[in-house]
């Protein structure tokens, strides 16, 4: 790694993005993303210039002060705001992840949650016995208490963006001990949960203006879009279309 990469290591990561999501259906994170049926309704309005500064618009009811916090400062980091435009934090994806955090989804309703269980690869799917929301609640707590010991008791959100990103990837690799619940499994969530916040139709409470769509050049629920099925060689030129009916 360059010192450059080390001192910007997310800088490519929406970049990375742009080049690869195109290949994947994104119909299936806009419009079934699990429990978002009965997930708590956002409006689907345009983003006004004052939610794009920070998140103090939505107020959670799902997470605690400590936890929005987290919430915050890690998707934050995950899709930061960068030359290519919006982060996660300007696209709503906090607020998305608290409102999918009150659905029978994310509760455990729809799963089997009993044992036994297994240390078994990623291809079995989840292993463990936490439902979705207690995943992030429980990795928030030992991530923000492995924080506080390393760091000179300063939880993930009071520390500095490098340092944030420096734990983030040693979580990602398992490499810092999370109790209760698997580091690897407790970031896959977090990211899963970021993306679909970052690329869900905005009337679950991310994706605002639709900032996400624009910039992997997804149409969106636009009815006339056969004429450009096959031309993948091109941009499509037309604004994404919400499922309320809302151009991007």
């Amino acid at each position: 790694m360059s010192q450059q990469d080390q001192e910007k290591p997310y800088e490519s990561r929406r970049a990375f993005f742009k080049k690869t999501l195109t290949l994947i259906p994104l119909t299936v994170i806009a419009s079934q993303v699990p429990g978002l049926a009965d997930a708590t309704p956002a409006a689907d309005n345009p983003v006004k210039a004052t939610e794009r500064d920070s998140a103090k618009a939505y107020s959670p009811l799902f997470f605690n002060e400590i936890e929005w916090a987290f919430i915050n400062a890690a998707c934050a980091r995950l899709i930061p705001q960068d030359e290519l435009g919006a982060g996660a934090i300007e696209a709503g994806v906090p607020e998305f992840i608290d409102r999918h955090m009150q659905s029978s989804y994310a509760a455990g309703d729809i799963w089997y949650l009993q044992g036994p269980y297994y240390d078994a690869g990623p291809e079995f799917g989840y292993q463990g016995k936490l439902p979705p929301r207690d995943i992030l609640r429980v990795g928030i707590s030992a991530l923000n208490a492995w924080c506080q010991k390393e760091h000179a008791g300063k939880r993930f959100s009071e520390l500095s963006a490098p340092e944030q990103d420096g734990i983030l990837k040693r979580v990602e690799a398992g490499e810092i001990k999370t109790e209760g619940v698997p580091a690897k499994v407790f970031f896959t969530h977090l990211l899963n949960e970021t993306l679909f916040g970052f690329f869900s139709d905005p009337q679950y409470g991310g994706n605002k203006d639709m900032v996400g769509w624009k910039l992997v050049g997804y149409p969106g629920v636009r009815a006339d879009f056969m004429d450009w099925v096959e031309q993948t060689s091109k941009p499509y030129p037309l604004p994404p279309v919400s499922m309320s009916g809302r151009r991007g």
